[in-house]
């Protein structure tokens, strides 16, 4: 062997300051761990019958990154194959990583990281407890595919009872064409789908690789013709806030400022608040909120 092929072989072998073994083995490590702690709710996929994996199958973090199962089984083998920034990048989303475990992640793949400011998808403590100090104004936080991350307990109670629903049912945009409640809740209701499915799409083109975007679209597509119509008119709306008109089932008629402050970048996830316009609407959700805390305490154990 030549000097120069053992300079490169001792090179591969400690690059990044660490034999590159024990990295592809930690790295494996890492994504196991990642992959077993999230549900198929999280991330749109049903759970079906017969899940015996705790968490996701590896089939599915796969699909969702849109790399093949072979090859990502490698990858969580310690396999010897090079991994690129733009699959880190999408196994990070796919596995709902926090900006902490997303540097670590690119660390042990030997990258750097093409988007190193990308938000935490994930809903942190302080995030939560926002939420709570913000009652009783309705507020919770979204991503920009209208998934519902977090609430509080008068945006749980605003539209419909969001608890009662299925995790993945819990997106504004599938509630406004699928919902009966929801949608017999919100005034101008044609105004308000025709300008969500716009939101919708002009954000999807930042996303229209990606698995559970598309899932999403199929699962519209198919339950709505009203969204089926909409959609292939092609229209594209921005961002912004409006004064809503919530006929709310338990508290009546509710004038809301609708107000989007987003966590990050205007792709990422945002906190939705609901601002009361007028004395009768303030009075309107500090009623809900009484209802609701009824309701708490009704179904509290006795002696709680």
């Amino acid at each position: 062997m030549t000097t120069m092929a053992v300079e490169t072989t001792r090179t591969r072998a400690t690059e990044g300051g660490a034999p590159t073994d024990v990295r592809r083995h930690e790295l494996a490590a890492f994504l196991r761990s990642r992959r077993e702690r999230i549900t198929p709710e999280q991330v749109g996929l049903p759970r079906g019958r017969r899940r015996r994996t705790p968490g996701l199958r590896r089939e599915e973090v796969a699909h969702l990154s849109a790399v093949g199962v072979t090859w990502y089984t490698w990858l969580e083998q310690a396999r010897d194959i090079h991994v690129s920034p733009q699959v880190l990048d999408a196994l990070a989303r796919a596995l709902l990583l926090d900006a902490t475990e997303r540097t670590h992640l690119f660390a042990l793949g030997g990258e750097t990281d093409p988007h190193p400011e990308s938000p935490c998808p994930t809903v942190t403590p302080a995030l939560r407890a926002m939420l709570d100090q913000l009652e009783p104004m309705p507020a919770c936080i979204q991503n920009s595919r209208y998934d519902i991350l977090a609430h509080n307990r008068t945006y749980g109670r605003l539209l419909c009872d969001l608890d009662a629903l299925p995790r993945e049912d819990r997106n504004c945009i599938w509630l406004a064409f699928t919902n009966d409640e929801w949608r017999a809740a919100v005034a101008e209701l044609p105004d308000v789908t025709r300008a969500m499915a716009g939101k919708f799409r002009a954000s999807m083109a930042e996303h229209l690789a990606e698995p559970a975007w598309k899932a999403l679209l199929h699962r519209l597509e198919t339950a709505s013709p009203e969204f089926r119509e909409i959609w292939a008119r092609h229209e594209v709306v921005a961002q912004g806030g409006r004064t809503k008109i919530i006929r709310n089932a338990h508290v009546g008629t509710l004038h809301l400022e609708h107000t989007n402050t987003w966590l990050g970048p205007t792709s990422g996830p945002r906190l939705v608040t609901y601002v009361p316009v007028d004395a009768e609407s303030r009075a309107g959700v500090e009623k809900l909120l009484r209802l609701v805390r009824q309701e708490e305490a009704e179904a509290a154990p006795a002696g709680v």
